[in-house]
């Protein structure tokens, strides 16, 4: 098992821990399956009565499922504040951004965070996604304890558009990836706790009331903020919005640490044929996978 860095895979992936996908609970299935293979060019991989596989290739990046009690979470609720989905370079976010302005999509902001240049939109249920590229690494700025540098400034977002090439977009690229995950949460300590002590991310940012945490020194694979979520309790299993995600392993010895802290804290772990489910301190479910990397 390798944590080498292909041609074509974005520093992101290759880290020794990385985000796999994300499974979100919606009320109107059809509609939101509609929006991210229309709006976000994912394609349907698997299908079912209550549920879809979307992805990038043949990348699964995006399970929507439904349930007849599906309960519209309110906004303050612990859970999802984005899905940020990886474009491999600055032409495919541009040429996303080009089919984006024709399809008259509404954005939520564009920013440049220095790492990174990022557009922000929501689903039709409210769930928030953040389309961006990476610059590269050795364009980034990091510190004497290994944080790096990050920011939030404008974005020319008509500069960015008008760099597009003029061809039809043909969907999202095999290339893609969800490149993080951006969760709200109850209170920042408990975060730092759980994704630092317990499953060993590095806190490599903190903004006020917001944490980014990653693994092999990426900008970030999860934040979590309480910007609105400030004493959030736990999620109900009824409510829409993120069930789930999974982060996915490159090396063995790293996913083993993590299970043997905790069997420590005796945090219940259930095995399953994707890998070893848990909770956050949120009701968020995770699931830790090795990946066939």
């Amino acid at each position: 098992m390798s944590a080498g860095t292909s041609k074509s895979e974005s520093f992101a992936l290759s880290r020794p821990v990385h985000v796999g996908r994300a499974h979100l609970v919606v009320r109107d299935l059809e509609t939101m399956a509609r929006f991210y293979s229309e709006a976000l060019g994912l394609k349907p991989l698997e299908q079912s009565a209550s549920g879809i596989e979307l992805g990038a290739g043949e990348r699964h990046l995006l399970t929507l499922t439904t349930r007849s009690d599906a309960a519209r979470a309110p906004r303050n609720a612990a859970g999802l504040f984005h899905n940020a989905f990886l474009m491999p370079d600055r032409a495919e976010l541009a040429h996303w951004v080009a089919h984006a302005a024709h399809l008259g999509l509404q954005f939520d902001g564009a920013s440049d965070h220095l790492v990174s240049e990022a557009i922000y939109l929501s689903d039709p249920e409210g769930n928030g996604i953040e389309v961006y590229r990476d610059r590269s690494p050795d364009e980034w700025t990091y510190h004497a304890d290994g944080t790096v540098e990050m920011d939030t400034r404008r974005l020319d977002l008509q500069a960015l558009y008008d760099s597009a090439t003029k061809t039809p977009w043909a969907g999202m690229s095999p290339e893609a990836a969800l490149g993080h995950i951006h969760l709200q949460v109850g209170n920042m300590p408990e975060a730092d706790r759980f994704y630092e002590g317990v499953l060993g991310l590095k806190k490599m940012a903190s903004y006020p009331g917001a944490s980014f945490f990653s693994s092999g020194s990426y900008h970030h694979h999860v934040a979590a903020n309480v910007w609105n979520s400030r004493n959030a309790p736990a999620r109900t299993g009824a409510m829409t919005g993120l069930q789930a995600y999974s982060l996915a392993f490159n090396d063995r010895e790293t996913l083993d640490k993590v299970l043997t802290t905790l069997e420590g804290l005796e945090i219940v772990v259930e095995r399953s044929a994707e890998g070893y489910r848990l909770t956050d301190p949120w009701g968020i479910g995770i699931t830790l996978v090795a990946s066939e990397v």
